[in-house]
């Protein structure tokens, strides 16, 4: 008996999975990691000065506790955001059937995405917004909030989806009409 050799289509989206997967886990590490040094940080002063991959908020925190806490827990929620995106893309991909791709389930969970991006956006530019207005205060910089790809994603997803809904009503017109 032959097996069905798997088209391209199905290789890449195999690939999408697995870097989808890859993705998520390292966000969740990346935020767990965060936690952990935050945590450290609390009980030893000194640990501020490296927090996670070089970052220096020591002086942040000699500043103020609560800004130290705000600005550890906003990269805390972005991270939180991106892995559980990744997420929603881990769903989507298992959904898509190449038979019958366009589903209205495969439409919703893309607009959910863009959705979820969207919010990241709004998050960052928060965050930026508290970072500007830190460096004022402090007169140090403590890293920068990029933000404008999370707009252009979210945009992009929207539109596939909109017309992956179109697709569906589409796919739905000629099931009827055969």
């Amino acid at each position: 008996m032959k097996t069905k050799k798997p088209t391209r289509t199905e290789l890449l989206l195999t690939v999408m999975r697995i870097l989808a997967w890859v993705a998520f886990i390292g966000f969740m590490l990346e935020a767990g990691a965060i936690l952990v040094s935050y945590g450290v940080s609390c009980v030893n002063p000194e640990a501020a000065k490296n927090l996670y991959e070089g970052m220096d908020l020591y002086t942040l925190k000699q500043f103020s506790f609560a800004h130290y806490t705000l600005y550890v827990f906003l990269i805390f929620v972005l991270l939180i955001m991106k892995s559980f995106v990744w997420y929603l893309v881990i769903g989507t991909l298992s959904k898509i059937n190449l038979a019958n791709p366009f589903k209205m389930e495969v439409a919703q969970m893309l607009e959910k995405i863009s959705y979820r991006l969207f919010a990241i956006w709004l998050v960052a530019i928060a965050s930026s917004a508290h970072t500007a207005w830190l460096v004022k205060i402090t007169g140090e910089h403590h890293g920068d909030w990029a933000s404008g790809e999370s707009i252009f994603m979210a945009g992009l997803v929207f539109i596939i989806s909109q017309v992956f809904k179109r697709g569906v009503e589409i796919q739905s017109e000629n099931d009827l009409t055969v």
